[in-house]
């Protein structure tokens, strides 16, 4: 993977020529990732045995933690010296980790990071009751910083998540989901919680209210690439690196960037292919929609998306002082893109 050196948003920005591993670019703030390790091993603990099982279980199977990381880096690019940002960072990964407990149920997904999802191993209702405890546990975490700022941007993030899981159900196996839908679940059910970490970041370092919009939308504008990323990587990763079965998304008649376009760009045949997977769901035509999917550049095409969303989020930071943490965004934004799992 290369990545573009001397970047028109951020000129000379690195000399590497190569995209950073998630343990590089998390390098600057490893002892603070150690710290928000600890606070969620206690914060984890329950009396009831269940609900400690699931939980450890999920939070330890090796999620990149990029959403808890954007809070620590974007409170440290706005100069923050405190602790709070450990607190804040556990709290978004707990909301985090409860809507993927509560995302494989609907899914009705076996497979996650390689391992076998909770719901499959400890039932539907063992996972969805855990990740009640996970949403109630980050509301009593947020409670302790004591700022009616933070649980704001926190209660209308978890809020327009909801909204967004409840969007993306309604788009299942509909295949007349516009582009502008299918970017509107991104925005809602993915980015809002990178747009609310970057937000909290910026606000516990006491931004000036122009600032805190700009890391806002850096967040917002990272976590819309991201999700473009993963949508192309269910149609051409290695399941190795993903540890999650290709076509997941085709099989849940998930109406993603990749099949629309060639819903509206590709052959009459090409696109009625699509349209019938998408509305009867499963894998029976996986094998010639991927090859429509390739026919027609739609990975490609995908992938010049999250580069352009990249972009926006790297633009965002233009008026954030130099420092080692916003090297680290800059990157990250990068990693977004080009990122192979």
């Amino acid at each position: 993977m290369t990545r573009v050196v001397g970047h028109p948003y951020h000129p000379g920005f690195s000399t590497s020529t190569a995209v950073l591993s998630v343990q590089q670019l998390f390098a600057p703030i490893a002892a603070d990732m150690q710290a928000v390790d600890a606070l969620i091993r206690k914060a984890l603990y329950s009396d009831v045995v269940l609900i400690r099982q699931v939980a450890e279980y999920i939070i330890n199977s090796g999620g990149k933690r990029l959403r808890p990381a954007l809070v620590l880096f974007s409170a440290g690019a706005v100069g923050y010296r405190g602790t709070q940002h450990h607190r804040l960072a556990a709290v978004v990964e707990f909301i985090h980790t409860s809507t993927l407990l509560h995302d494989d149920v609907v899914d009705e997904s076996e497979l996650r990071r390689g391992n076998k999802t909770a719901n499959a191993l400890f039932g539907n209702a063992a996972s969805v009751l855990v990740g009640d405890f996970l949403y109630t546990r980050a509301f009593q975490m947020m409670v302790e910083v004591d700022s009616m700022r933070v649980m704001q941007i926190l209660a209308d993030a978890t809020n327009i998540i909801a909204e967004g899981e409840v969007l993306q159900l309604l788009n299942c196996h509909n295949a007349d989901v516009e582009v502008e839908d299918y970017l509107r679940v991104i925005r809602y059910k993915t980015a809002k919680l990178f747009e609310a970490a970057s937000r909290l970041g910026a606000v516990l370092g006491g931004a000036d209210p122009a600032l805190e919009e700009s890391m806002a939308a850096f967040g917002m504008h990272l976590g819309t690439a991201f999700q473009l990323i993963d949508d192309v990587l269910d149609y051409s990763a290695d399941e190795a690196d993903t540890g999650k079965h290709l076509g997941d998304d085709l099989a849940e008649g998930k109406p993603t960037l990749p099949l629309i376009h060639v819903m509206q760009h590709g052959s009459a045949e090409q696109a009625a292919l699509v349209r019938g997977a998408i509305e009867n769901g499963g894998r029976d035509d996986f094998a010639a929609v991927l090859a429509a999917i390739q026919q027609t550049g739609a990975l490609e095409v995908t992938r010049r998306h999250a580069r352009e969303e990249a972009d926006r989020a790297i633009a965002a930071l233009q008026g954030l002082p130099p420092s080692n943490f916003k090297e680290s965004l800059l990157q990250l934004s990068d990693f977004a893109v080009e990122r192979n799992h």
